[in-house]
């Protein structure tokens, strides 16, 4: 049986690709999809790396076909109406849109689903529990910081999605956003009002390169202000699990120190 090929439109579906094992069968990405660290994108149907077919947003339809994917990756609510033109064309399309961390963590087996990698998919979603198991264990019985996460700035926009639900799995409070709802526009009064004791800041498509004294200067933000790479926080894929790890240990250090210590014993 031959492998399928793939093409994603989702840097969070390429992300998570890529953590299956299935780079190989890639043979088209966005311009915003990193498979820097996988040498083998693409090898399996003989491709060097795989057809750049444009933005996130606004890639080349007529490239993507022209590809002869056996399946479409694309991912969030911004994708929907790609998702469904890809389908007008004739193409197999496997859209996924969580919402919350449970839904970013079943994806994972979904998208093992979606390329052929159905037991890598369900492994890689069980060690993904684990590890959001062991940080609860570590974080549990301690005191709730409350965290203000800003995942735009131009205006501030407090994170929503899955963010909400990152914090809490990191041992904080977050009274900005409810899991699941879209990350919307603060008010800036209503995060005074919440005294954080936390700023998480995590721009999208900055990575870390933001300056925390453009947070911090505000009158409305009395609190320690840390810059997170956006990659760790904005994207429904596996790294997810390294920002849920650091943050916890941003707001627990001494969890983390006794947990570390008892691991060299």
């Amino acid at each position: 049986m031959s492998l399928p090929r793939v093409v994603s439109l989702a840097p969070s579906a390429t992300a998570t690709v890529a953590a299956l094992g299935g780079a190989d069968r890639l043979v088209g990405v966005t311009a915003h999809c990193d498979l820097s660290d996988d040498p083998d994108a693409g090898s399996a149907h003989g491709e060097e790396s795989p057809t750049v077919v444009g933005g996130w947003l606004n890639p080349d339809l007529d490239r993507v076909a022209a590809l002869d994917p056996d399946v479409v990756l694309t991912s969030d609510g911004l994708q929907a109406d790609l998702a469904d033109n890809s389908r007008d064309r004739g193409l197999d399309v496997a859209h996924r849109e969580p919402s919350t961390l449970d839904e970013a963590v079943e994806g994972f087996a979904a998208r093992g689903a979606d390329v052929g990698r159905p037991e890598a998919g369900e492994r890689l979603a069980a060690d993904a529990r684990d590890r959001l198991d062991r940080i609860a264990d570590a974080v549990a019985d301690r005191p709730r910081p409350t965290v203000y996460c800003e995942e735009w700035s131009d205006p501030p926009m407090a994170a929503g999605n899955w963010v909400p639900d990152v914090v809490r799995a990191a041992g904080g409070r977050y009274p900005f956003v409810d899991p699941g709802e879209r990350s919307r526009e603060v008010d800036p009064a209503a995060v005074e009002q919440a005294d954080p004791d936390h700023a998480v800041v995590h721009v999208c498509g900055h990575g870390d390169r933001v300056d925390p004294a453009s947070v911090a200067e505000r009158d409305w933000v009395d609190a320690p202000v840390h810059v997170i790479d956006d990659s760790l926080l904005n994207q429904p894929s596996p790294a997810l699990l390294d920002g849920v790890e650091r943050l916890a240990r941003l707001l627990h250090p001494d969890a983390f120190s006794v947990a570390d210590a008892d691991d060299r014993t």
